[in-house]
């Protein structure tokens, strides 16, 4: 099947063709007609399937043109990284045809963002923190609203934002249509579409945990982190097709320690990525790989769902995830498009159990491949890697109460008078052998 074949109009097609795509996907195919039918839809589909047309396109064929100006489409995403991304591939699509996408995200300037909705948008795509502060100020009016997209929902629930998700769901209008991407199924996810859905079809592109076709997996077990950074520069100096490179690392932490190494050998061509760095770094260093100035970025796993960069050669897990999925997404980075791509893990003797989760999470073996000949095993370990000695804590047993008194001193002399209450009256007898009494007063 064609996109001409799709019951799609003249502008869509059009940026299509512009765009170079003439074949929908398979989640692009399975999705198109349910959502035109106005059902609910639940699509378990993991990254690099082409999901963000596969919702895009039936929400915007259906779009109708409003002079209110008052947002229609709502996409609700994780990462400001993905909602920069979804809104330049709304206006992609969108190129032959009138209407305005407004993306918000928190770190953003508020004020901007309010302004922006203020002049009108048929299309918000926005994180559920951000979202929920412009509908509580009245920014963001939903009266209007008729389709709901929520992307990668099972990772928005990994980072907090189930309360925020349900506050937006009560502001919405009752009478919408939902579409819900989830790369797994999990039980949270269930009981969210149970509550806001209504009979959702349930749609799969893929089984989760597939190794994609077109990407090759292989492995190396590594010894330590720094035999790791020197496996990792010698696979770069000796391999010229390692063109647009994604490192992947455990930690913030480790992604800024591999960054200090890389830079050394390879100055001006990389970049690092995780959420402690500032906006305008991050959306920079993204822009810098795009244009190809930057060979490698060095990102985390909050990054893996929210970028989208064409013609990634290759995918390095310098850190395997502790997380089976997120092995999934690591990879699909790479062999977009009906490319080939290639993934390369680096294994630990403390990784292997995560290796052997993911290998049964796809129901595939990863090749591990030898390692080279010329490559320098390093004998230096990090903090981490250096073995804890832990002390024996011995209980000190305390001496029960009231058999220890305390200190004693004899008293001195004077100290010794012990004070007694005085009759005054008995003294008098004693003394005058009568009782005094004071005189009468006159």
């Amino acid at each position: 099947m064609t996109f001409e074949e799709l019951n799609l109009n003249r502008p869509l097609l059009n940026a299509l063709e512009d765009l170079g795509y003439t074949t929908p996907t398979t989640i692009q195919e399975k999705v198109f007609s349910v959502m035109m039918s106005g059902k609910d839809v639940c699509g378990i589909a993991q990254t690099g399937t082409g999901k963000t047309f596969a919702y895009l396109l039936p929400t915007l064929r259906q779009m109708q043109y409003s002079k209110d100006r008052l947002p229609q489409l709502l996409i609700i995403v994780p990462t400001r990284e993905l909602v920069v991304q979804v809104v330049e591939e709304v206006k992609k699509l969108a190129a032959y045809m009138t209407l305005t996408a407004v993306g918000v995200y928190g770190g953003g300037n508020i004020k901007v963002q309010m302004a922006e909705l203020k002049n009108g948008a048929d299309v918000v795509v926005a994180t559920p923190g951000r979202l929920v502060d412009l509908a509580l100020n009245g920014s963001l009016k939903t009266k209007a609203i008729k389709k709901l997209v929520i992307d990668e929902v099972d990772e928005m629930l990994n980072l907090g934002f189930r309360t925020q998700l349900k506050n937006i769901l009560d502001l919405l209008p009752q009478k919408r249509q939902n579409l819900l991407f989830s790369a797994t199924l999990i039980p949270e996810v269930e009981v969210l579409m149970e509550t806001y859905f209504n009979n959702p079809v349930r749609i799969e592109a893929a089984p989760v945990g597939t190794p994609l076709e077109n990407i090759e997996q292989m492995a190396y077990d590594v010894p330590n982190f720094y035999t790791k950074v020197n496996l990792l520069e010698l696979l770069l100096s000796e391999d010229e097709s390692m063109s647009k490179v994604l490192v992947f690392s455990a930690t913030k932490h480790l992604a800024d320690q591999l960054f200090a190494q890389l830079e050394m050998k390879f100055p001006e061509k990389i970049g690092v990525i995780h959420s402690n760095k500032e906006q305008n770094h991050r959306f920079n260093t993204v822009k810098q790989f795009h244009e190809g100035n930057y060979r490698l970025i060095i990102a985390t796993d909050i990054i893996a769902r929210g970028l989208d960069v064409a013609e990634v050669s290759h995918v390095f897990n310098f850190d395997v995830p502790e997380v089976p999925e997120n092995y999934i997404h690591r990879i699909g980075r790479t062999g977009r498009a009906d490319k080939k791509g290639i993934a390369i893990t680096f294994v630990t003797e403390k990784e292997k159990e995560f290796q052997e989760n993911i290998e049964g999470l796809m129901n595939y073996q990863i090749p591990m491949l030898p390692l080279p000949e010329n490559l320098k095993i390093s004998e230096v370990l990090t903090e981490l890697e250096k073995p804890h000695i832990f002390m024996k804590t011995v209980d000190v047993k305390l001496p029960k109460k009231g058999t220890v008194g305390a200190a004693f001193h004899e008293k001195i002399d004077k100290n010794k008078k012990v004070n007694v209450r005085r009759n005054h009256a008995e003294e008098k007898m004693k003394k005058y052998g009568r009782p005094i009494k004071r005189a009468p007063k006159k």
